[in-house]
């Protein structure tokens, strides 16, 4: 019986940039996680959570709200900015 024709496979050029970035990904892998960044970033969106809830509970009281309230309704931005810096973190959660 005749022998059917093997297929050749065909090479692919890879990049070097592309095997650079590869490379480097993953050698940041193998890193451990910095200790200090799981409770840092939980700390952040919990602060975040509580400065808006304060806000809220407090916000029709004669003279603005606390925690702050010289700036107002600008407690939610700080709040918001709070969580979304501890999203910012995870990341880096490995």
């Amino acid at each position: 019986m005749p022998e059917s024709k093997t297929r050749k496979k065909k090479t692919q050029s890879v990049d070097p940039a592309f095997a650079a970035r590869v490379a480097k990904s993953a050698e940041s892998e193998g890193k451990p996680t910095p200790r200090w960044l799981v409770p840092t970033m939980l700390t952040l969106m919990l602060v975040g959570l509580v400065w808006i809830v304060v806000y809220y509970l407090t916000g029709n009281r004669v003279g603005g709200g606390f925690p702050i309230p010289a700036i107002g309704a600008w407690n939610l931005a700080v709040g918001f900015a709070l969580i979304i810096a501890g999203f910012g973190l995870t990341p880096k959660w490995r």
